[in-house]
């Protein structure tokens, strides 16, 4: 058997377990999860994940940019770094990092089958529970000296709840995966404050005045220190290109340190800042790292999909945003870094999210949409997403097929317009694999 084919093999064991990732929102409740069947898997194989100190990070959005910031900061500093992140954008190894470099196929082969085995002792565990554990087993193999753990959904029942970290942190909040984490705002924030444990230091991004109640009411029932960025830890914009931005933030000492990044967006800044503040109550809590391995790590880190321009002529840009408040997000750095310019918009969404709310955000700079989905079986048919399009005024084309949608795109782009691919990391991650394989944003 060839290793691709290995590869494939244990890539459809993995998924052939239950995937709450591909479960349709009608389907899903709170009691799907249960920590249970992580500790019982992780335990005959030695709790993996106490092997390494890990900064565990939550939120709505943001989580994965302050996770890729801080895993590329601690990599410079000269850990050997693990970073887990969820849901990938074109390869499933992109998942299990260590120092940038994704697990190979092999590895994740010969990791499955140790742990194979001890899968079939528990039942009912999950797609991502497996996952978790190969990332957990993996890192502690591999001796890792430093980890940063991205929780999947919520946060008190997610499988990377089981790990202990030196610093917990809750990235910005607002309304998402409702039926499994609640209908208000505060019931949301109070899944994600499951992540706090006793005595661990917590950092929040700036959050809604009701997520950061029950935040704080989280952290004093711990007993765990809180920071806020944007109150215990100041900070400001700087200059911004589409090459990148630069922004301020406060040293312990009340110090102004300047960094840069090459993500783009005034919230990628936040993030930015709240890594910041992550990285050095880390540092006092057993991941020392200077000023300037953050400042390096900052500003070489490589975290796709997110506001990514891939082409400027005509510019081709591609945005993970997936509900309505990162569809705002969106919108504003769309005004900081391509003001006035219309747009094409491919679009395709899951079934369980608000895509009126998220296309009315961006009708004003949207001259017609075109409708696609990914491969996803929680993909919203494009016909819905069509007839939505139109109900706000905006023309709608359909088609199943993202590379038409692509080619259709980029065929009637004005010369001034920006093709923009956005609604879903599931459908990102399709088009940057199809412009990366037929190079469709070029044009002479």
């Amino acid at each position: 058997m060839s290793h691709t084919a290995a590869y494939q093999d244990a890539l459809d064991y993995i998924f052939s377990f239950v995937d709450f990732s591909k479960t349709h929102a009608a389907n899903l409740a709170p009691e799907n999860f249960d920590l249970r069947r992580m500790i019982e898997l992780l335990e005959p194989i030695g709790s993996p994940q106490e092997a390494f100190p890990a900064i565990h990070i939550a939120g709505t959005k943001g989580k994965g940019s302050t996770a890729a910031l801080c895993s590329s900061a601690l990599t410079a500093a000269g850990y050997r770094t693990g970073l887990y992140t969820s849901p990938h954008l074109q390869e499933f190894t992109e998942r299990i990092r260590i120092d940038g470099e994704p697990i190979s196929p092999e590895a994740l082969v010969a990791q499955l089958e140790t742990l194979k085995p001890h899968i079939a002792a528990v039942p009912g565990i999950s797609t991502f529970e497996i996952t978790t554990a190969l990332a957990f087993s993996y890192f502690a193999q591999e001796e890792i000296t430093a980890a940063v753990l991205e929780v999947g959904l919520g946060g008190r029942l997610d499988a990377t709840n089981v790990v202990t970290p030196v610093v917990s942190v809750i990235t910005s909040i607002s309304m998402d995966h409702v039926p499994i984490l609640g209908s208000t705002l505060a019931e949301i924030a109070g899944e994600k404050a499951g992540i706090i444990k006793p005595g661990v230091p917590v950092v929040s991004a700036p959050q809604r005045p009701e997520a950061l109640a029950v935040i704080r009411r989280a952290a004093d029932a711990a007993g765990s220190a809180l920071t806020v960025v944007g109150t215990d830890v100041d900070f400001d914009p700087g200059p911004h290109s589409l090459d990148g931005q630069e922004l301020s933030v406060m040293d312990p000492a009340g110090h102004p340190v300047r960094l840069k990044i090459p993500l783009l967006g005034r919230h990628q800044v936040e993030n930015a800042a709240t890594a910041w503040a992550a990285l050095q109550i880390a540092g006092s809590a057993g991941l020392p790292i200077r000023r300037e391995a953050i400042a390096a790590g900052f500003e070489s880190v490589d975290w796709p999909g997110r506001f990514e321009v891939l082409h400027r002529n005509p510019f081709f840009v591609l945005d993970a945003a997936h509900n309505a408040d990162s569809a705002a997000r969106l919108l504003e750095t769309l005004e900081t870094y391509l003001p006035d310019r219309r747009m094409t918009l491919v679009f395709g969404a899951s079934a369980d999210k608000d895509a009126a709310e998220f296309l009315r955000i961006l009708k004003p700079r949207t001259s017609w949409l075109i409708a696609t989905r990914s491969d996803h079986p929680r993909a919203m048919p494009p016909a819905e997403i069509a007839d939505i399009s139109e109900r706000l005024g905006m023309p709608a084309a359909v088609t199943d097929d993202l590379e038409s949608a692509l080619e259709f795109g980029l065929a009637g782009l004005a010369e001034e317009e920006i093709l923009l691919v956005t609604g879903s990391v599931f459908v990102v991650g399709a088009a940057r694999e199809v412009w990366s394989r037929r190079g469709l944003g070029d044009r002479e």
